[in-house]
């Protein structure tokens, strides 16, 4: 008989243990169902990261065309201004007071301010009580000084219950490389006042008391005005000195009627605020003065400024050098003033310039050279060196647009060859009034003879009467004459020596081609 023997469990390779007790084929089935779930778990978060990242590139494109419509909205303006707001308030609950400022310019510098002036004026007045830095300058009263506010300098003012603080404070100009426009006007200090008062007196500072400043500033300059003449030492900037020129309508000397014609035509223009307003004219008035030299025609000049009060400017056209520098000049002139160009037919070539243009053309001619030639370059070189103000623009200075910039100016031309002037700068609307001044007759003789000698008859009238029928001379040869240069001088000796001169004037006239040659020096 055979006896079973007891089977021996071997031990696997590697240590490894054959199936634990209860695995078989459902356990392994359940596994492979696990890594089938873990893959499609990884595939479905792949899938997830791919969409997230669609919608978040979705979401930037959308953003940035939403971002570019809102900036169309302008949002950050909105939002700055909601911000600002904030702080304003914030701010009135730490600091009450309100601030106006007043600068000396209008218009970038082109004007100055009214409103500064009259302000200065007025805190002159006040000023001098409170303030310990003071400015001053010569006044009216040559024994006085008109007294201004220093920089950095602050005073208080008292109206109805309500305390105000005036500060004048300057700062220099910002940089002007390439922008050399108003020239030496640019280059000064832009000077300012700053208004502080509590934010519960705006209306009263606002509606009451800076009219009633601006109204009392108005009454002390013209308590303390000065009349100054003016000339454009610079393209477009004018220097003053005081103007104490002694020539009144009582001493110049002029047929009496004609005098009073001028008188009478002044008046009407100083007075003609309310008419010009209504027939719709701008407020000046244009004086053609002409006539041979030494007839009085800067004298006549002297006696309007005296009689109407007003500031003389003098411009120097030959120191202008364009157009705008012009226009410039004129924006700067304040009322109540005369404008002055003396002598125009020799300031500028503007004598028929028009024609000049042909006459310009056939010299262009008889040299032989062409527009592009060298002889016409050499002359265009040589203008560009001068003036550039043409006809245009000193009409449009006259009667433009620009001219109504301002009120209650005159604007007097002054030459000795009315002939040589174009017609269009002269005519009616421009020149408004012509004013010949002639050579000396009878009545402005006897005019000079009572101022320079006291006397209104003598023996010699006769004969003066019967030469100035004769000969031409003017007023102020006669006046030469007519003036005492010796303590031995008396009347009869000067009368005897005004006849003297005019019959040598008639026997120089009577002699043969002297008055050619005298015609072609004075043209010369």
């Amino acid at each position: 008989m055979c006896d079973h023997l007891p089977i021996t469990k071997l031990p696997m390779q590697g240590g490894a243990q054959g199936p634990a007790p209860g695995t078989g084929i459902g356990s392994l089935a359940r596994t492979t169902a696990g890594e089938e779930e873990s893959i499609e778990m990884e595939a479905s978060s792949v899938w997830s990261g791919l969409n997230s990242g669609v919608v978040l590139s979705l979401i930037a494109v959308l953003w940035t065309v939403v971002w570019q419509n809102l900036q169309h909205l302008q949002l950050q303006q909105t939002f700055g201004r909601r911000m600002s707001r904030h702080t304003r308030r914030l701010a009135a609950m730490v600091d009450p007071y309100l601030s106006l400022t007043v600068a000396e310019y209008d218009g970038g510098r082109m004007r100055r301010s009214d409103a500064y002036e009259e302000i200065k004026a007025y805190l002159g007045g006040s000023c001098s009580r409170d303030a310990r830095h003071l400015r001053a300058e010569g006044g009216k009263d040559a024994n006085k000084l008109v007294l201004s506010m220093a920089d950095r300098e602050e005073v208080a003012d008292d109206f109805q219950g309500a305390r105000v603080w005036w500060l004048a404070y300057s700062k220099s100009p910002p940089r002007t490389d390439g922008f050399p426009w108003w020239g030496a006007a640019a280059q000064e200090d832009r000077r300012f006042y700053q208004l502080f008062f509590l934010e519960r007196h705006r209306d009263l500072v606002l509606h009451t008391y800076l009219p009633r400043v601006r109204q009392m500033g108005r009454d002390a300059m013209l308590q303390n005005r000065q009349r100054k003449l003016f000339t454009n030492l610079s393209t477009s900037h004018w220097s003053h000195v005081v103007f104490e020129h002694p020539k009144t309508f009582a001493t110049l000397a002029m047929d009496p009627v004609k005098k009073k014609e001028i008188m009478d035509d002044l008046d009407m223009f100083k007075n003609g605020k309310e008419y010009h307003a209504r027939v719709g004219k701008a407020w000046k008035r244009g004086y053609l003065l002409y006539g041979p030299p030494g007839t009085g025609k800067s004298a006549m000049i002297a006696a309007m400024a005296n009689y109407l009060d007003y500031d003389i400017y003098d411009i120097e056209l030959t120191s202008v050098h364009s157009n705008s520098d012009l226009r410039k000049l004129f924006i700067e002139t304040k009322s109540k003033s005369i404008i002055v160009i003396e002598d125009i037919d020799c300031s500028l070539d503007l004598s028929g310039a028009r024609k000049n243009k042909e006459t310009a053309a056939e010299e262009d001619k008889k040299d032989g050279s062409s527009p592009g030639s060298d002889k016409q370059a050499e002359k265009t070189k040589k203008a560009d060196t001068s003036s550039k103000v043409t006809l245009s623009g000193l009409l449009n200075f006259v009667d433009g647009l620009w001219s109504a910039c301002g009120s209650e100016r005159l604007i007097v031309f002054t030459t000795n060859h009315v002939e040589k002037l174009d017609p269009a700068l002269i005519r009616r609307g421009r020149m408004d009034k012509h004013i010949e001044m002639s050579y000396c007759g009878f009545e402005a003789f006897k005019f000079l003879a009572e101022t320079y000698l006291g006397v209104v008859s003598h023996e010699l009238f006769d004969a003066v009467r019967e030469l100035l029928q004769e000969v031409n001379m003017t007023p102020a040869d006669v006046a030469e004459n007519l003036t005492l240069k010796s303590v031995d001088d008396d009347a009869h000796s000067c009368l005897t020596s005004l006849v003297r001169e005019l019959q040598e004037a008639r026997k120089r006239m009577a002699s043969p081609g002297n008055g050619e040659d005298e015609q072609d020096e004075e043209t010369q």
